[in-house]
């Protein structure tokens, strides 16, 4: 509280009755080339603002992540445990993780020399989309890939800087979503077999009435424990991406 009331003071004191600032809200047209050239930034920045979520859902690791973190909560039996905020946050780490060449060699190669005006608008971006379409490409499959073009009714394409984003991007979902329930089925298996073996040993004993999953789900957290499951499910999905 008081940090936020010593915060408004310094806002009163540098906004002063001398220090006013004014907010121009008249339409007037523009004078210089360099003007227009500001406005088009600001809109583009807004741009990627809004769409930024389902950039990140559609070009990154960010869904085969998130899917088999949930997965693995599912299998273990734990219906809120870890939060979903946890998964998510999660998920975005590693996502930062595993991007992070591709972002730089995006921003070195086009946000850098654009914002230095060395290029233009359509060669930044097409060289700073062109890391993530190689990314993209590498973790699509070919049938996936294949579906999509003939869906649309076009030729396959030879190079991969023939390939349309409109089209990898489905594609690119499609393998994902289908890469991360393979993961999420080996995930599945260890914890099933320990779900039977307590369901039979219960039965045997004639234990009907108590629920399995009350002794199953300690038995499931501590093999969890032991074999260090996070760093296993966590190395092998950063290592999972080519």
């Amino acid at each position: 509280m008081r940090f936020f009331i010593i915060l408004s003071f310094c806002v009163v004191s540098l906004f002063s009755a001398d220090n006013l600032p004014m907010i121009n809200l008249s339409v007037a047209s523009m004078e210089e080339p360099a003007q227009f050239v500001k406005t088009i930034n600001i809109a583009i920045i807004l741009a990627l603002m809004v769409l930024a979520p389902s950039l990140l859902l559609m070009v990154t690791s960010f869904t085969r992540l998130i899917i088999v973190f949930s997965l693995l909560r599912q299998a273990m039996g734990l219906q809120q445990t870890p939060p979903s905020q946890i998964i998510i946050s999660l998920a975005l780490i590693m996502t930062v993780f595993i991007m992070e060449p591709y972002a730089k060699v995006s921003y070195s190669e086009a946000v850098k020399p654009y914002m230095e005006e060395q290029i233009g608008y359509e060669e930044a971006i097409e060289k700073g989309i062109k890391p993530f379409k190689e990314f993209m490409m590498k973790n699509t499959r070919e049938s996936d890939l294949a579906l999509f073009y003939r869906i649309k009714k076009e030729d396959n394409p030879a190079t991969i800087d023939d390939v349309q984003m409109t089209i990898l991007m489905p594609a690119f979902i499609v393998s994902e979503l289908r890469t991360a329930f393979e993961i999420g089925f080996l995930i599945f298996l260890p914890f099933l077999v320990i779900d039977i073996i307590v369901a039979s040993i219960l039965m045997s004993l004639g234990m009907m009435m108590l629920p399995p999953v009350m002794i199953s789900l300690p038995i499931k957290i501590i093999f969890f424990i032991v074999i260090d499951g996070w760093q296993l499910i966590i190395g092998n999905l950063a290592q999972s991406f080519r």
